[in-house]
């Protein structure tokens, strides 16, 4: 299934759907009022959703039996995150290759603790926004990057959770976009802590979580994922890698990430960035520069869809611009 969060715009309110093949979608409450069943709270919050997924596939087979007349076409309405505010927001760093560039064209080399675990920090999970949503920058930075991630939501409550039992805890997957102000973030990581206001301010996730069951035909027997990745910029490609080329897989992750702490459903984790997957690894010398307003970013992942976001301007920055005018 691909699941979703889309605004109503009779209601102005947030709808869990499933996208259809078709390119509609259903919602969840119609679909279990229209198989026969009782509208139960999962309905309406995909949190609860993705706790639920074999009642949600039943529910969905159940409609697709009797062709029930319940479909609506949310396909032209605004999409939020597939889930909303995620208790937490773990972002990993997990792509060896991208980890040795970034270091490389800091004059650094590979730090040999990376490789003994995985290493993650926790970002902001107020701060998501969906496919289609704009970005700007933040205050005081012009250095603008994507990030092109593979993000995992789980699904089952889960503590200490050995590597053998994790997929029974994830719900599935989605594209995550690390959007980084790289001029901030180089400023407050000399101080030992970070990164802080250089990722606070907005990633973009989406457009759905498609779930376990539509990629697990590409889980090899080491437990890494084979998805194609693919980064473009104003419709021209930047960047192409594969999920398989993580250092750590997600059974490592899930491991690492739940130890001696409670990993609840709709928590998102990041993958960290593919190798090659923004400005700063390729080299802004080399894309043309960093991200400006006017430009759009469209991150794909095989079988997960494409996450696209426009670069626009601060509202601060027209105002301060219709001052100066004003002033001349």
């Amino acid at each position: 299934m691909r699941l979703a969060n889309v605004i109503d715009s009779r209601t102005g309110t947030v709808r869990p759907v499933v996208a259809l093949d078709n390119g509609s979608r259903v919602a969840l409450s119609e679909l279990f009022a229209e198989a026969g069943r009782d509208r139960l709270p999962l309905a309406d919050d995909m949190r609860r959703a993705v706790e639920s997924i074999d009642q949600l596939r039943e529910a969905l087979d159940a409609w697709k039996r009797c062709r029930c007349s319940c479909e609506v076409d949310y396909a032209g309405e605004a999409l939020l995150p597939p889930i909303v505010n995620p208790g937490t927001f773990r972002d990993f760093y997990a792509f060896e290759q991208h980890v040795a560039r970034c270091r490389e064209r800091r004059g650094l080399a590979m730090e040999a603790a990376w490789y003994e675990q995985p290493a993650f920090y926790f970002s902001n999970p107020n701060s998501l926004v969906g496919s289609g949503m704009p970005v700007h920058a933040p205050f005081g930075s012009v250095e603008l990057d994507f990030e092109l991630e593979l993000g995992l939501v789980i699904g089952r409550r889960g503590r200490d959770i050995r590597r053998g039992d994790a997929w029974k805890h994830v719900a599935g997957f989605t594209i995550v976009n690390d959007f980084s102000a790289r001029d901030l973030q180089r400023r407050e990581m000399s101080v030992g802590l970070g990164p802080s206001k250089g990722k606070d301010f907005a990633t973009a996730v989406g457009p759905f979580l498609v779930t376990l069951d539509e990629v697990s035909d590409r889980i090899d027997e080491k437990g890494r994922l084979h998805l194609e990745m693919v980064a473009r910029v104003n419709g021209r490609e930047l960047s192409r890698g594969n999920s398989a080329s993580m250092h750590f897989t997600w059974p490592q992750i899930i491991d690492h990430a739940s130890r001696d702490a409670d990993v609840l459903p709709g928590d998102l984790l990041g993958s960290g960035t593919v190798g090659t997957g923004c400005i700063l690894e390729l080299g802004p010398e080399n894309t043309g520069g960093w991200l400006r307003p006017g430009d759009v970013v469209e991150l794909e992942i095989e079988r997960l869809g494409v996450l696209r976001t426009p670069i626009v301007a601060r509202v601060a920055d027209f105002q301060d611009e219709a001052r100066s005018c004003q002033s001349t």
